[in-house]
């Protein structure tokens, strides 16, 4: 397989993708779908097909470039690093947040965080996958009763790796920050933090046994072969409207109802039945981005003056550790009009800080990126999420 860049330079040339994306035949994975002429195009292109599209592209004057000349490479080399990781830590008998890690081990050093840290960590039960799997969240409390609170969560597109194992590092540092790191601190007296790692468990396990470019929960569609819904156009917020699929066969499949899912379901349940949830913030790969609501349609929300602020403030402490660079702006503006994604359903809730963050990177490794960046991904990311909860603290609404 090989993945191509492609810049398009109208809406011409954006329509033509479009129709290339309608030719189901091509098997092609678009990792950025085309929406406008000012955003690159990343698409997977299996081997026997690369040729035809290359062709396609050519013939109307579109231009390319290669960014993963044989993605079989990448892909052998990340399995290979992760089974070498693990011997190292079964031998040294700790967890290494600098690799990518089964979701048996994830969970097991959500296990190890909960009683290593029980005077602030501890481990609940929000529901069960469509597999069955438990749906774990780490809730960091120094008491209180029903605190206002601030819900982050990880890996809901189950490909997306580096989200799922910056969330096990940012669950470790505000375990271990609590009581050295003032802002925190103060942060933890006032308020509760809830964290769900992997929001998609069935998808993440088969991202690891069987298609490591998987997307979507693993739930059964009725009359059709394909399997699984995207959680992420599933939420009740302009539900079935423009930028999701209903074709089930598509990465982009919204489901056939709102909350069909029940990964999103225990989420939206629990967030119902907390009552006092004032921050939602949810990690995606990739593209450094740093967006409010909305997607579901192309208007301002009330509070956009200051979200765009808030959002522009952590984009800055994101970028002063590393020099990482995120846009900032609203789902619609930023990237491409999308309904039923999270953060609409939640600031529509009432959830006035709802944000999405694309971590790392533009496009050299998209979803394939090294254990190497794991670290630094999830220590610039963690400063953006700190700069956001620090004005949730102090702006209660």
């Amino acid at each position: 397989h090989q993945v191509l860049r492609i810049k398009t330079r109208n809406e011409e040339e954006v329509q033509k993708l479009q129709l290339l994306e309608s030719l189901e035949h091509l098997e092609l994975d678009f990792w950025i779908n085309p929406s406008t002429p000012a955003l690159p195009v990343d698409v997977r292109i299996p081997a026997n097909n690369v040729q035809a599209v290359k062709a396609f592209l050519e013939s109307h004057g579109i231009a390319y470039s290669i960014l993963i000349e044989d993605l079989q490479v990448v892909l052998d080399k990340e399995k290979q690093d992760m089974a070498y990781s693990q011997q190292r830590d079964r031998s040294s008998n700790s967890f290494n947040y600098g690799t990518y890690h089964s979701l048996d081990s994830i969970y097991a050093e959500l296990d190890h965080l909960a009683s290593e840290y029980s005077n602030i960590v501890s481990k609940l039960q929000i529901g069960e996958s469509y597999e069955k799997r438990p749906l774990y969240v780490l809730k960091f409390s120094t008491g209180g009763s029903n605190r206002p609170a601030i819900w982050i969560d990880a890996g809901i597109h189950s490909r997306e790796w580096v989200t799922q194992a910056s969330a096990i590092w940012i669950a470790k540092k505000i375990a271990s920050d609590y009581g050295k790191d003032p802002s925190l601190t103060s942060l933890l007296n006032k308020m509760d933090v809830f964290l769900l790692t992997v929001s998609n468990p069935d998808g993440y396990v088969f991202t690891h046994t069987t298609n490591r470019m998987w997307r979507k929960t693993r739930s059964k569609n009725q009359g059709s072969r394909c399997v699984g819904v995207d959680p992420n156009r599933n939420w009740d917020a302009g539900f079935g409207g423009p930028g999701a699929s209903n074709n089930p066969c598509s990465d982009s499949y919204r489901g056939p109802s709102a909350n069909s899912e029940v990964e999103v379901k225990s989420v939206v349940n629990f967030i119902k039945n907390h009552g006092n949830i004032r921050a939602f913030l949810t990690l995606h790969s990739y593209s450094q981005l740093l967006m409010y609501p909305y997607g579901y349609k192309c208007t301002e929300p009330a509070d956009y003056a200051e979200l765009d602020a808030l959002g522009r403030a952590a984009a800055g402490s994101i970028q002063s550790l590393y020099g990482t660079t995120f846009t900032v702006g609203s789902i619609c503006t930023t990237i491409y009009q999308a309904s039923g994604g999270s953060i609409d359903w939640s600031y529509d809730y009432g959830i006035k800080y709802s944000f999405a963050f694309e971590l790392r990177d533009t496009g050299r490794y998209g979803f394939l990126l090294p254990a190497s960046q794991i670290i630094p991904t999830a220590e610039e990311t963690w400063l953006g999420l700190k700069k956001i909860m620090e004005h949730v603290r102090d702006n209660p609404y």
